[in-house]
């Protein structure tokens, strides 16, 4: 019952701390070392830890930023902290201890217990609780998942023993921080006999290369990353089939958002030919995936191989009707082992209820926007159904009453060479919504009236007339979550002058002052 948390970078102290939590039978739950400290209070002040792991700092790109001051102030925030246990990261001393107070130790301290004892495991029911996870926060206080010990376990034995190959031996390798849970699906490959190779800081640092000399360098078989991640090393002109070796790579996996079909192509064609593209789509809410990859399933661009092993997935549309072709809304008819078991301090599951299953009765609505895609035998006999996800259902664009997902305009967007990346969002307009987009170019790039009729026709082209923005702006900046997600309806709460309750969710919250008060917004 008791809580342990951890501040701390993606690394072997976090996995130490995580399974000796395990062991006790206690509860796991953390946050990456780049929070702020009201976000990591507005997380932990709700779960109540009695010991935190904590750093001394951490690395990112070129900087060494300490986290000290921040240790000190979440320590004070947290009522029932009995111990604080600082890693010295950054300087392996002991000098700090004293600047914290009697209530902290050093991992140095922790390490010289000496009890020679066999290790023993404290046995828990399957439904015990293992982790405790945050919803993004981006609307207000995050909401704190709790997920057990035998859910999870067998979800993710699944996953990653058949649906990703792992194998004893298997080193895998996911770019992931501790605060999103890609971190707690990685570890789970130590169930497998899998070697984990854990990686913390900049993925472009100090090589834009960084992350593929390491699968080089440490012989990774299963390297995963953000579509972001695939989609910027294709716009820094990254060609890896010709500057590493890769041999032992089997698959490249890819999450966070929908991996494009140019991100597909490129990957088969700049890094690397004979290997399984597996884009995986589920989330923090089940710690685990509803659509995945498949080894023995031939990858088509653009589409997720498969829906997850005995989940139960349909999409519906708005009067409840399971579509056999066409986009609904992504949902799970029976129940699967890593649902949450609850939420935190949640009096009488009405948020979980709420959060979940308020949209369609007795059925788990995901809040994804998505379809199906059967391939057919030339007898038309099925061989394979694939998914495709169009993005958040709170983020779907509405202009004149036709539901549209955002994936489906950044595909189109990110075949315009000048564009990094982008973002597109419904604003209400003339008793209508209108669709905006904005756009960050590449280093030097000034949008222009001809970029923007070549960015238009790009996605009137390949999509249709209604998915064409009614204006397309600049910026500089695009603000994302901290396991960097981008934040639709963030950018528009702010351009509809809505209060943001929980900027402390974000990466770079000072981006959304880009998007506000913005003049080209107030006219036709």
């Amino acid at each position: 019952g008791d809580v342990v948390a951890g501040f701390l970078p993606n690394s072997c102290y976090a996995v130490i701390a995580m399974l000796a939590t395990s062991s006790l039978g206690a509860i796991w739950t953390s946050c990456s070392p780049d929070f702020g400290v009201t976000g990591v209070l507005d997380r932990f002040e709700q779960t109540r830890p009695k010991v935190l792991f904590a750093t001394d700092g951490y690395y990112y790109g070129n900087k060494t930023i300490s986290s000290l001051e921040r240790v000190k102030a979440v320590q004070k925030g947290l009522s029932e902290l009995e111990a604080c246990i600082l890693i010295p990261y950054l300087k392996p001393k002991d000098s700090d201890k004293e600047a914290l107070g009697d209530s902290f130790h050093t991992w140095a301290d922790v390490m010289k217990v000496e009890d020679n004892s066999a290790l023993s495991f404290t046995q828990m029911p399957f439904s015990a609780p293992l982790y405790i996870l945050y919803s993004s926060g981006t609307t207000g206080k995050p909401k704190c998942i709790v997920h057990s010990a035998g859910g999870t376990l067998i979800q993710h034995l699944k996953e990653l023993a058949l649906h990703t190959n792992v194998k004893p031996n298997t080193k895998l390798f996911y770019y992931t921080t501790c605060g999103w849970m890609m971190w707690n699906w990685l570890v789970s490959g130590l169930a497998l006999g899998a070697t984990l190779v854990l990686y913390d800081g900049s993925p472009f640092h100090p090589e834009q290369t960084s992350l593929l000399d390491i699968a080089d360098e440490e012989g990774i078989d299963i390297f995963g990353a953000s579509a972001k991640y695939y989609a910027a090393c294709e716009k820094f002109g990254l060609s890896p089939k010709h500057s590493h070796q890769l041999d032992s790579v089997e698959a490249f996996l890819s999450t966070g958002s929908p991996l494009s079909h140019e991100s597909f192509e490129y990957i088969y064609r700049d890094i690397k030919t004979d290997v399984c593209v597996s884009s995986i789509s589920g989330g923090t809410d089940i710690i685990s995936c509803f659509a995945l990859g498949n080894p023995n399933l031939p990858v088509y661009k653009g589409e997720l191989q498969c829906i997850g092993l005995g989940m139960d997935v349909q999409f519906l549309d708005d009067d409840g009707t399971s579509l056999t072709q066409g986009k609904g809304e992504l949902v799970c008819k029976q129940a699967f082992p890593s649902m949450p078991t609850c939420f935190w301090n949640d009096k009488n599951n009405e948020k979980y209820q709420s959060a979940y299953f308020k949209r369609f009765d007795n059925t788990w609505a995901h809040g994804d926007y998505g379809e199906l895609i059967v391939h057919e035998a030339d007898n038309g006999t099925p061989t394979q159904t694939g998914v495709i996800i169009h993005g958040r259902s709170d983020a779907i664009l509405n202009p004149g009453g036709v539901r549209i997902g955002t994936a489906e305009i950044y595909r189109q967007v990110e075949k315009v060479e000048e564009v990094f990346e982008s973002i597109a969002i419904g604003q209400e307009w003339q008793d209508d919504v209108r669709v905006i987009l904005f756009v960050r170019l590449q280093e030097g790039l000034t949008l222009d009236t001809q970029l923007i009729d070549k960015i238009k026709r790009s996605i009137r082209e390949n999509t249709t007339p209604r998915h064409v923005p009614n204006k397309i702006l600049q910026v500089t900046d695009i603000p994302r979550t901290l396991s960097g997600k981008i934040v639709e309806l963030a950018v528009r709460n702010v351009v509809h002058g809505k209060e943001l309750t929980n900027i402390e969710a974000l990466a770079n919250p000072e981006a959304l002052n880009l998007y506000s008060n913005l003049a080209a917004l107030k006219s036709d």
